[in-house]
Parts: structure tokens; sequence; C-alpha cells
């Protein structure tokens, strides 16, 4: 069952259960933002047992972040910045009825997450090659510290959960845009591509502060 709220643009079907569109879009926004909590909560918890582990081996935190390549690291963030910004753009455009504009932001967001995980992909190349993996599967005959597993145990973990994260957002931005390009959006009706939205802000804020502790901090 449904109920119709009438605009001066259209139609938007909302549950029946909600007063009005603007409580449903209330209400969905609220949702994410629990949901969201859950997310950072998961994380927290990693990044809590860093943390500790980090205090207990300095010396291997230290030599694990030698091994990593920090500019592309350093590059992964600016493409995640920009693609937050284009996500923001393209609420802001359909909130404004310029559809083509909003199309082509949503685009760009997909294109910076395949161009995070291509790099992701040649960090993870060069990690396995050279035998710097989580515990039994290390073999870096060179390695200094006999801790040295522990801390990729974390940054494969880490940096591989928030790549799932990263495709996981990909594939909802391109749902959203499949209903922006139907037609389902309009400055009236944004709330999917608004809740699509905190999820990838929320996922592109963690890999800011994954950044600096795996690959300077460290």
């Amino acid at each position: 069952m449904s109920t119709v709220n009438q605009t001066a643009k259209g139609e938007h079907h909302y549950a029946h259960h909600f007063r009005d569109a603007m409580h449903e879009f209330l209400t969905s926004k609220e949702g994410i933002w629990v949901f969201m909590v859950t997310e950072i909560l998961m994380f927290g918890g990693l990044f809590v047992g860093y943390f500790i582990f980090h205090a207990l081996y300095p010396e291997t935190f230290h030599e694990g972040a030698s091994h990593l390549a920090w500019k592309m690291g350093a590059l992964n963030t600016v493409v995640l910045i920009a693609s937050s910004w284009t996500m923001a753009l393209s609420i802001h455009y359909i909130q404004r009825g310029l559809n083509s504009k909003a199309t082509m932001c949503l685009i760009i967001t997909i294109l910076c997450g395949f161009i995070f995980m291509i790099v992701k992909y040649f960090e993870y190349t060069s990690k396995i090659q050279h035998g710097l993996l989580p515990g039994k599967f290390f073999h870096y005959h060179e390695a200094v510290s006999q801790q040295l597993p522990l801390y990729f145990g974390f940054y494969f973990c880490m940096t591989g959960l928030h790549g799932i994260h990263v495709v996981l957002g990909m594939s909802l931005i391109g749902w959203v845009l499949y209903r922006h390009l139907k037609g389902e959006f309009n400055p009236h009706y944004f709330t999917a591509v608004e809740g699509v939205g905190i999820f990838w802000h929320i996922v592109d804020l963690i890999w800011i502060f994954l950044f600096p502790l795996l690959y300077l901090v460290g």
C-alpha cells in the first residue's frame, strides 16, 4: 500500500506508514546514519587493535610502513576526496533539476572508484610478489622484525575491508545512476541519492584516517 505526494513537477509514492514525503526523507537519512555508526564501530575495533600493537611494536610498524608506496596512497587520497566532491555535486544538481550535470558527476564518481581500486591492485600485487603478506603467508626474507607479518595483517585487513566498501559504494552509485537515467529523481525526491552519498562520504573519511596511520605514522 502506498500514498501519493503531489508536487509541482510530478508525484512521488511514499509508503503508507510515513506522514508525508519529508517524513520519509528524514527517517531514511536517520536509518542510513544508524547503519553508518555500525560501520564506524567495525572499523573502530581495527583502529583500536592497530594502536595497541603499534604501541607494543613501534619498530615493526615503522619497518612495515617503509614497504608501502606512500605516493600511491596519496594518489588514492586525492582520488577519493575528488569523488566525494563529485558525489556532493550530483546531489546538488539533482536538487536544482540539472540532470545532465548530475549524470556526469555520478559517472565521474564511479570512475574515481575504479581508479582507486586499480591503484590498490598494483599495491597488492607488489606486496604479494615480495612476500609481504600476513601470518603464515609471509615469506619476505629480508625482514628485520619478526613481528612484521603482524603489520601486514593489519594492512591487508584494514585496506581490504575498506576496498570492499569502495566496491559496494560503486555498485550503489551505479544503481542510483540507473534510476536517475530513468527519471526517478527530481528536486522533490532524491532520498536514495542522499543516502548513497552519505555512505560514500563515510567510506572516503575512513580512508583519510587509514592513509596516515598505515603509510605515514607507522
